[in-house]
């Protein structure tokens, strides 16, 4: 490896905006995050589902009378 091209490798403290702090590894010397996963919603399982412009029932609509069929 060439001396002096490479940039400062050292420890931080990574901090997130519900205040979980993490010690990694970077060049930049200070890191906040707005999310991690002690606050995502998705590792913390309050994950909402959201039914944006009724995909669901414009789907059921669709295949209603396939369901019939497959009903009888």
């Amino acid at each position: 490896m060439k001396k002096d091209i490479h940039p400062e490798y050292h420890k931080v403290v990574a901090t997130c905006a519900c205040g979980n702090t993490v010690e990694l590894g970077s060049i930049n010397p200070v890191m906040k995050v707005e999310i991690c996963s002690n606050c995502h919603p998705f590792f913390t399982g309050k994950q909402k589902l959201i039914d944006t412009a009724g995909r669901v029932d414009k789907f059921m609509k669709k295949y209603e009378k396939h369901y019939q069929q497959a009903a009888k």
